[in-house]
């Protein structure tokens, strides 16, 4: 991420300007699944932020969301799940997106027993917390919109996702 967007998303958090979802979005990496597990989905969101230039360590990285997992699923319910990390040698937030378009939802152990069916992969600074707690907040609140998790789950573009975030 440039240091101009990083300016940007610290401007927005310092100031209690509004910062929109889908700019993290554009950012961000979308990708559409058909993982069979959840680690097999882990991974694959890690490497295409790997190759997206959005991380430098993805084993670093997927090892701090699998020892993440191991204290409680991040599968919120509803469908969802959004496995984060935060780390030191993060000096940005960064997103991820997973839509698993296979019939089948992924076991995540979640909340509500609920099979996974859309993913946020969030990772940050570790010094961070209010910033971290600020954009998990609206994330948690947008997802628990339903509309929008069915439209998530008809999307097939990446446009058509940060489309379902623009007024969050």
């Amino acid at each position: 991420m440039d240091l101009a967007i990083l300016e940007r998303i610290s401007y927005f958090f310092k100031k209690g300007a509004p910062v929109t979802l889908s700019q993290f979005l554009e950012e961000g990496v979308i990708s559409f699944l058909e993982a069979t597990h959840r680690d097999e989905a882990l991974k694959f969101l890690v490497d295409e932020l790997k190759r997206a230039h959005k991380i430098e360590d993805s084993k670093l990285f997927l090892n701090a969301l699998l020892k993440r997992e191991k204290i409680v699923s991040t599968g919120i319910g509803m469908g969802v799940a959004i496995p984060h990390a935060r780390m030191e040698t993060f000096d940005h937030f960064f997103l991820a997106v997973g839509i698993q378009k296979a019939k089948k939802g992924i076991q995540w152990c979640a909340l509500d027993g609920s099979l996974v069916k859309i993913i946020f992969m969030i990772g940050g600074p570790a010094d961070k917390q209010t910033e971290y707690l600020q954009f998990l907040s609206r994330l948690t609140t947008a997802l628990k919109d339903e509309k929008r998790r069915i439209e998530l789950l008809k999307a097939k573009s990446s446009e058509e996702v940060i489309t379902l975030f623009r007024d969050v």
